[in-house]
């Protein structure tokens, strides 16, 4: 019986990582100004699904530097799988409230990643962490490691500026969101898959 190793299933997670993510902020970016409650509902999904994915290809990532890297791996992956929780509960809340709008005005941060704590902050650690471990592992490419760091470093800036500046429609809150919802972060997770897609 052949044995079925898990980059069969990490790679094309990363492809679909990625391409929620560009959806995911298409939906938050553009859909959401002319029709709020569309844009809020394919946002939710969006970032729902991605996390998922998103947990999926770091795992592979995982498998595929635990040799080398051992507990050190492992800690950047308790961190991404803890973002991806986040997003996936924050994702969740936002669509069941845009399927059914409660009776007020919900003005406060979500309970379950306020501000992004888990989608932006905790992920972008892991990205941090991950995108170190490559470098130290020599066979990804130095292209995909260099988009892993500033990944990382746009996903804590965006938790950081969201932490302190209510107003999303602030120019340092979209700036960075913009780039890395748009570019970065899509790209880094295609790239991702391909490389998982080679055998180690």
């Amino acid at each position: 019986m052949s044995q079925i190793t898990y980059r069969h299933t990490a790679y094309p997670s990363a492809w679909l990582a990625g391409a929620c993510g560009f959806l995911y902020s298409v939906s938050f970016v553009i859909i959401a100004r002319s029709a709020p409650s569309l844009g809020a509902g394919l946002a939710g999904f969006f970032l729902l699904t991605g996390a998922i994915f998103g947990a999926s290809a770091l795992l592979g990532l995982y498998e595929r530097l635990k040799p080398g890297m051992g507990t050190y791996a492992l800690w950047a992956l308790v961190f991404g799988l803890a973002g991806a929780l986040a997003a996936a509960l924050h994702g969740g809340y936002d669509l069941a409230v845009a399927i059914h709008p409660p009776n007020q005005t919900i003005n406060f941060p979500s309970p379950v990643d306020p501000r992004g704590l888990g989608t932006f902050g905790l992920t972008g650690i892991s990205l941090l962490a991950f995108a170190y471990l490559m470098q130290r592992d020599h066979a990804f490419p130095r292209g995909l490691i260099g988009l892993g760091y500033v990944s990382g470093v746009l996903l804590i800036l965006i938790y950081v500026s969201r932490l302190t500046i209510l107003d999303a429609a602030n120019l340092l809150v979209l700036a960075p969101a913009g780039v890395e919802g748009f570019i970065v972060n899509p790209a880094w997770y295609l790239w991702l898959g391909f490389a998982l897609r080679r055998s180690a």
